[in-house]
């Protein structure tokens, strides 16, 4: 079975006090300082699947507020479950599509974005639907703050080539871009691997990473 087709999924996440209802959304912009009850940094994590990464961060940076976004009721359940076993009061959740991003966070509001091993959409019709595309790029420029960075981890060479050459047309520059991350000790140092970076690292995989800012 497929994690996005698990029967009852989108019922435990309605339940979930560490998802923040769909309904209520739209009217978290600017107020998520609130909704955490403190003034830290926000840093989300776009497309977080099984939630690896994101629960990693948010047990070892406490002092920084974290989100993870998935669109997948049935992978974000696994997300769930790893906080049901070690809750974090610095991490929530949203299930929604990552169109909708500039509608949930107010401008500047978030302090860094984390993309990692994003769908690739290989076919040319959907490169506007692909995370490190300059349209996805245009509304992380609204929710980031000025001196706000991206990181983008990926073991596709195609995306990541893709995603390099969007980065001038939409207004961005690279301040790090490695085609071979584990073989950089200084970037592999406090860096936190997904489940995917896991599995395919294993296998050989060089994994392309970059980090952006306007």
């Amino acid at each position: 079975m497929r994690l996005r087709n698990i029967t009852g999924s989108r019922e435990v996440i309605a339940e979930s006090p560490y998802v923040v209802p769909e309904a209520e959304l739209f009217d978290c912009p600017g107020t998520w300082n609130n909704i955490f009850g403190n003034n830290q940094p926000i840093r989300i994590e776009i497309g977080m699947g099984k939630g690896k990464f994101i629960h990693t961060m948010a047990k070892e940076h406490p002092e920084i507020n974290y989100i993870g976004i998935e669109k997948y009721s049935s992978v974000l359940l696994r997300a769930i479950q790893k906080m049901e076993a070690e809750e974090l009061p610095n991490l929530k959740f949203i299930r929604m599509d990552a169109e909708d991003i500039a509608k949930v966070f107010g401008p500047g509001e978030v302090d860094r974005i984390y993309l990692n091993f994003s769908d690739p959409w290989p076919k040319d019709r959907h490169a506007k639907r692909r995370l490190p595309s300059k349209e996805f790029l245009a509304r992380y420029d609204v929710i980031l703050k000025k001196d706000g960075i991206l990181e983008f981890k990926t073991d596709n060479r195609d995306l990541f080539d893709f995603a390099v050459e969007e980065l001038e047309p939409a207004g961005w520059k690279a301040q790090v871009i490695t085609y071979d991350l584990h073989s950089d000790a200084a970037l592999m140092e406090g860096n936190v691997m997904t489940e995917y970076e896991e599995k395919f690292s294993s296998m050989g995989n060089p994994i392309c990473k970059y980090i952006i800012c306007r």
